[in-house]
């Protein structure tokens, strides 16, 4: 082999080389991140994509008791991680490591063109449901407020989600696109369905 055979397969084994190596690092750089993780002190690291998630429903100046009228509108949107929605239209309910979002903004009527009805502003609140077995004994699900700590495994929200929630403790009744799976596969809780039952 001619020594400028030699130099030119030289170098193309290091552009190879190089090139693949390139490849790795944009794959790694690609992954994306679980939608699940904590900091050392054990507070919820908030993802920062929810919005490029499944979308799942909003709900408009809703309360879960009785009271006056809000004196400001607000909506209330409701997020998951993609996995856990491809799974829960596999079984009808949520896998280990779920993390669903609770976005809420200001509702504002007077604005632009609009002239009836109701459009969303600013950002005001979000909160976090999150699903960890190993981590939450109680029922497996824990509420994060904004701050990233969790709610007590007796919290008013632990408990208003064990007694009224349609599946696995969470409201899918409040979900269009997931509650005819839920029936489909038979996953309504107990408690939900004689709930309902009684209502009509």
């Amino acid at each position: 082999m001619s020594s400028q055979v030699r130099i030119l397969a030289s170098a193309l084994g290091v552009a190879l080389a190089g090139g693949l190596a390139a490849a790795a690092i944009s794959h790694a750089a690609e992954k994306p991140a679980p939608a699940l993780a904590y900091t050392a002190d054990g507070k919820l690291v908030a993802p920062q994509n929810y919005r490029t998630w499944v979308y799942l429903s909003t709900g408009v100046d809703m309360a879960y008791l009785e009271g006056p009228p809000p004196s400001q509108h607000t909506f209330d949107s409701v997020f998951v991680d993609p996995a856990s929605y491809a799974a829960f239209q596999k079984t009808g309910t949520w896998p280990d490591k779920t993390v669903m979002v609770l976005e809420v903004r200001k509702g504002q009527a007077r604005g632009s063109i609009n002239k009836a009805g109701v459009f969303q502003t600013d950002r005001v609140g979000v909160e976090y449901h999150v699903k960890d077995v190993a981590r939450f004994k109680t029922d497996g699900w824990a509420f994060f407020p904004a701050s990233g700590a969790p709610l007590p495994q007796d919290s008013a929200c632990n408990k208003c989600h064990e007694q009224h929630g349609a599946v696995d403790t969470t409201f899918v009744q409040f979900y269009p696109t997931l509650l005819p799976k839920a029936q489909e596969m038979k996953t309504m809780s107990a408690a939900y369905l004689a709930e309902e039952a009684a209502a009509k």
